[in-house]
């Protein structure tokens, strides 16, 4: 009897959900931003709790878990550590090999965007699976970026069908203790259109002005973590090539951007680059401008960029106060293949005055051949 219960239970939140794209952008689309019961304020009844443990599989509304689960209230204590709560007043914790997931309506062969809070607890080398069906990435969650302990992420795919399934699971391998397991809050979802180039630029999306989903209530912006170069980034098609460090995507409301709303703040010093691909033609001379400056976050001191494609190579560096402002920076090379990378680092590791990292902003890249550089200078 139970059983049936907690199916018709999550049979009626998968209903609500299409209805509500129904009414919004049409049944096979999602609306960007927050997902159902997304931050978890909707809460599992005391009769499917035991302590802080849901043991009902679709307890919390929308929602369907596997394992250990816990709902975390905002202000828990574990031990000398308080819990906080991102968005809303609670949260959920995955102990090993746990999971939460939930049902979305999609357009089969779009692209989306999903954006979630989490934080690690005691676990020193946390991780996340992060699944749509059959696109699937490892996403560490080991560094910290914010005094607060928590950070949001993004994770992009592809939809191959008109429902899928968003999977985040605790793979468990980094500490025995349930209790270490991750915090998780804050889910929303955006629709990614293709970034074009043009002849005014061979870098797509080279303003950076389609990302992933930022909340509108956090100050942290988004990181975008590394992925398999034959994945979907949430900043396509820029990649950010590492082995476990992450860039962060900033918008104006919060950071000072230097053109347009979005940009993307260099935190993890050399261990990440941002990195695209462009078609070249070899022999041929090209030059590439974008702005390096500070995003008014407190990262105060200098900074620098370090830009390079083919054989050439550029440092920008930039002495900040911490309050916003950037200058632009040239590199000009000639291609020696076909494909060419232009790769944006950091060239020092920079950080906050409460400890957290930081470093430069990068926006409004462009590039061109040289021969259409001075045409427009005509």
């Amino acid at each position: 009897m139970r059983r049936y219960t907690e199916m018709v239970q999550g049979s009626r939140c998968i209903a609500m959900f299409v209805l509500v794209c129904m009414a919004a952008r049409g049944a096979s689309a999602i609306t960007d931003g927050l997902l159902p019961n997304g931050n978890f304020e909707q809460a599992p009844s005391k009769s499917e709790m035991n302590g802080t443990r849901v043991t009902g599989r679709y307890a919390i509304p929308c929602w369907e878990i596997a394992g250990s689960v816990e709902y975390i209230v905002s202000g828990q204590n574990q031990g000398d550590m308080v819990l906080p709560v991102p968005e809303g007043a609670y949260a959920v914790r995955l102990g090993n090999g746990a999971s939460v997931q939930q049902q979305l309506s999609v357009t089969p062969g779009t692209h989306y965007s999903v954006t979630f809070s989490a934080a690690r607890t005691c676990a020193q080398a946390a991780k996340l699976d992060v699944t749509v069906a059959p696109d699937s990435d490892e996403l560490p969650i080991q560094t910290v970026y914010t005094s607060s302990g928590w950070d949001s992420y993004s994770w992009a795919f592809q939809a191959k069908d008109g429902v899928v399934s968003l999977v985040v699971r605790n793979p468990g391998v980094t500490d025995e203790d349930a209790a270490c397991g991750p915090l998780l809050d804050a889910f929303a979802v955006r629709t990614l259109l293709p970034p074009q180039r043009n002849a005014d630029n061979m870098l797509a999306n080279g303003d950076f002005e389609e990302g992933p989903y930022i909340f509108p209530n956090t100050a942290w912006g988004v990181l975008v973590p590394p992925m398999d170069e034959d994945g979907y980034s949430p900043l396509h098609p820029w990649m950010i090539l590492s082995t476990t460090k992450s860039v962060k995507y900033v918008d104006a409301a919060h950071y000072a951007v230097p053109r347009g709303a979005r940009a993307v703040e260099l935190v993890s010093g050399a261990e990440s680059a941002l990195v695209q691909e462009v078609g070249t033609v070899p022999g041929r001379a090209y030059r590439m401008e974008f702005s390096v400056g500070d995003g008014a976050d407190g990262c105060a001191g200098s900074l620098a960029v370090e830009a390079y494609a083919a054989s050439g190579r550029v440092k920008v560096p930039y002495e900040s106060s911490g309050t916003g402002g950037y200058k632009r920076g040239v590199l000009d090379f000639t291609a020696a293949e076909e494909r060419t990378r232009v790769v944006f680092v950091s060239v020092y590791y920079n950080m906050k005055p409460d400890g957290t990292l930081c470093g430069p902003v990068v926006d409004d890249a462009s590039l061109v051949s040289a021969e259409s550089h001075a045409r427009r200078l005509l």
